[in-house]
């Protein structure tokens, strides 16, 4: 047993002795360009300049976002949108009876038209556009109400505009067409 506690004993002083040897700093003798000098040889010195800080990395954008901000308010907000139109129509906030005709080219392909606004502004409309306000339609026989048919442009001919409005829940129903002429009556008694 006494030989078993005196090793036991020897282990602990080498571990000791060991431990307590001093701790040699090592330098390296090659000195980048931004080092400071031998002179200061301190090991804070020693330590990279930090880099600039710009204020609009704290502003968020694509490429730097909050972690932290919560999306949830602009997913509810998005949920009680209504439901976008799905076509694109031209001059929507006017009725077709508002619109006047004043010029037509027919030498480009599609052919060209342009009618006026009640405000004098201009627009230049094209074969296969919806164009105007749209009409709403109730369905006969139930209590879910209205949808909307709208103009389409079917035809620019030389001196008017042919436009159609088809009914997408009666096929059977016949096309309703109406013509904007470049000249009215009004324009042709002069």
């Amino acid at each position: 047993m006494n030989r078993s506690l005196l090793l036991g004993g020897l282990c602990l002083i080498s571990a000791a002795a060991l431990g307590c040897e001093e701790e040699k700093v090592i330098q390296s003798t090659a000195r980048a360009p931004s080092a400071p000098s031998a002179s200061a040889g301190t090991a804070a010195s020693a330590a990279p300049p930090r880099a600039p800080i710009d204020e609009s990395e704290f502003v968020e954008s694509d490429k730097s976002r909050d972690p932290f901000r919560s999306y949830a308010r602009l997913f509810a907000e998005e949920m009680k949108a209504p439901d976008k139109v799905q076509l694109d129509i031209v001059l929507r906030d006017y009725s077709i009876d508002e619109l006047k005709l004043i010029g037509i080219v027919t030498r480009l392909e599609p052919a060209r038209a342009m009618v006026v606004d009640p405000t004098g502004k201009g627009h230049v409309i094209r074969r296969g556009q919806f164009i105007g306000r749209p009409d709403l339609v109730r369905r006969e026989g139930t209590a879910t109400g209205t949808y909307q048919v709208n103009w389409r442009v079917d035809r620019i001919r030389a001196g008017d505009v042919v436009l159609v409005r088809e009914d997408p829940t009666n096929p059977d129903v016949p096309a309703v067409s109406r013509v904007l002429p470049l000249r009215t009556e009004a324009d042709l008694a002069r």
